[in-house]
């Protein structure tokens, strides 16, 4: 948790004036890193996701659909964060970059 605080918290989670490519790094690592260390194998997502949405809205964003992580995004997200476990990311960027997209085209801006 201290390296969560140091790293993630602390340099992740000021994203007022980044690009979106810089911002769905932070929210890539963030969550999946949260996901990674939360204790209990219950709520982690939940508690996750309101950091993204936290960030996100600090961003500037609208509220974040989350629903590529459900349904059939269920098994994207799940093998995210497997894949964020190693170090790899890309795939929770992915994630993030779709629901960026989907938050935008649904409230009228231009992804």
């Amino acid at each position: 948790m201290d390296s969560f605080e140091k790293v993630e918290l602390l340099s992740e989670t000021r994203a007022k004036a980044w690009t979106k490519k810089r911002l769905t790094r932070a929210l890539a690592r963030t969550h999946a890193e949260l996901v990674l260390i939360h204790p209990f194998r219950d709520g982690n997502g939940r508690c996750a996701r309101l950091l993204a949405y936290l960030m996100a809205v600090q961003a500037g964003l609208p509220s974040l659909h989350f629903d590529v992580f459900a349904g059939r995004g269920k098994r994207a997200y799940v093998s995210a964060i497997h894949a964020a476990h190693i170090g790899d990311y890309l795939p929770m960027e992915a994630l993030f970059a779709k629901a960026i997209r989907r938050t935008l085209g649904a409230y009228g801006d231009a992804p």
